[in-house]
């Protein structure tokens, strides 16, 4: 049997496994273990696990992920993220659908120190949910409104999804980190936009009575917010300005964000023991994939599939744009099934010799597998950040009603990767002032 053969039965076995809802790391690592002894030998599959999870584990740029993580659980854990939805809820407030509004907007706010999309979502749907529900909005808008915000956790630097590509690809954390800041900005407008029209023209989704904040909580949770905005332009400022790498800039950020909780006294001994737990398991969840993912990447080079792969496609001779919207089909598909670290890193090894090919730019193409990878969170039937959204909601609402929520959001998704895709600049002109 041919190495490319084994590489091929490799895939399907893959796709199996993956099939019976075995998990994504293990799926990866068993695959790619017995390809490579199928094509060479019991040493090197042995030297291949004894070897690649060190290497992988000790990059330097990866140490960024807990302390994101870190920033963004203690953040949640001081009651941080309520306080943001109390000042934005106060600021839009005079606006059709506010309350959608508000939920975007403090999305947005809490994905800036947080990194992680589900960590955003189910947040937001522990806070918001309840306050719009209470005034009468509709529970699909309102659960749906939740999950698609979530989604920016992926976009809006700092984001894991933004770091475990730039890793993979081989190209600078801070430029991918940078790239992510005007995406996610363009989905948080085009979202409010529209959330806006549909609730000027039908009212009953979202009555105008809403709940009012007094002046002193505004003040109150004001006080208790600033520290957000000042994280990120501090993070992202000495990422931009050089100052910092982004490992750097993450563990200024963990440290500011600890520093502030504790001078403002919101950070107790439990809060900061559930924040550590919660980041040490996300961490070990993530790079239990991301060291699968590179034993794939291992197995398919020995294999030879990704040059015969990007051959074939050489031969058919597709423009750049066709090759993009094919890779956007194959990850709208994979979407529905797989979660986003898992598709990311399962494509990744396979795509990139591909892009790469063809010259193209692969901070665009960063920006667009990650924007790929959040549409796949609201799809069913594995729309993560929707359960995620259906376990915080409880019986309020199902999630059939759920999923036809989200649907006007995915929409708007259309709209957002049709920009992107017609204008790379959008991705890439902050990245160019960096050069």
């Amino acid at each position: 049997m041919s190495a490319m053969t084994i590489g091929l039965f490799g895939l399907a076995s893959l796709i199996v496994l993956l099939a019976v809802r075995l998990p994504v790391g293990l799926s990866l690592a068993l695959v790619s273990f017995f390809g490579v002894l199928a094509i060479r030998d019991t040493n090197a599959a042995i030297g291949m696990v004894k070897s690649m999870p060190y290497d992988f584990v000790a990059h330097w740029s990866l140490s960024a992920i807990p302390l994101f993580l870190l920033m963004g659980n203690i953040a949640y854990n001081t009651g941080i993220t309520e306080a943001l939805f109390v000042v934005m809820r106060r600021l839009v407030r005079r606006l059709p659908g506010g309350l959608v509004i508000a939920t975007n907007l403090a999305g947005a706010g809490f994905a800036a120190v947080s990194g992680s999309s589900m960590a955003t979502a189910a947040a937001l749907g522990r806070i918001a949910a309840p306050e719009m529900i209470k005034v009468g909005y509709q529970p699909a808008l309102a659960g749906g409104a939740i999950a698609a915000t979530g989604t920016l956790g992926a976009l809006i630097p700092p984001s894991i999804l933004m770091v475990l590509f730039a890793v993979f690809a081989q190209v600078s954390v801070g430029q991918m980190l940078i790239a992510g800041i005007l995406p996610g900005l363009l989905t948080v407008a085009v979202y409010v936009g529209m959330v806006s029209l549909r609730c000027w023209f039908d009212p009953s989704i979202a009555p105008r009575a809403e709940l009012d904040t007094s002046d002193a909580e505004f003040k109150a949770a004001a006080r208790r917010v600033w520290p957000l905005p000042v994280i990120s332009i501090l993070v992202l400022g000495g990422i931009y300005g050089g100052f910092f790498t982004s490992t750097e800039a993450a563990a200024f950020g963990a440290f500011f964000t600890l520093l502030v909780t504790v001078v403002q006294r919101s950070l107790t001994l439990t809060g900061l023991w559930n924040s550590v737990v919660e980041t040490l398991e996300s961490t070990a969840a993530i790079f239990f994939v991301a060291v699968g993912a590179m034993f794939l990447t291992r197995f398919l080079a020995l294999s030879g599939l990704p040059f015969h792969i990007s051959g074939w496609i050489d031969d058919w001779g597709p423009d750049p744009l066709t090759l993009v919207l094919l890779a956007c089909l194959v990850f709208l598909v994979l979407g529905m099934f797989l979660d986003a670290i898992g598709l990311m890193l399962l494509t990744l090894p396979v795509m990139l010799p591909i892009f790469r090919s063809y010259d193209m730019d692969i901070i665009w193409i960063g920006v667009l597998v990650v924007k790929l990878v959040e549409i796949g969170l609201m799809t069913p039937p594995v729309g993560l950040n929707v359960y995620v959204v259906k376990g915080v909601m409880g019986n309020t609402v199902t999630l059939d009603k759920l999923f036809r929520g989200v649907a006007w959001f995915l929409g708007a998704e259309i709209v957002i990767m049709a920009l992107l895709i017609a204008f790379p600049s959008i991705s890439t002109f902050l990245v160019t002032f960096m050069n």
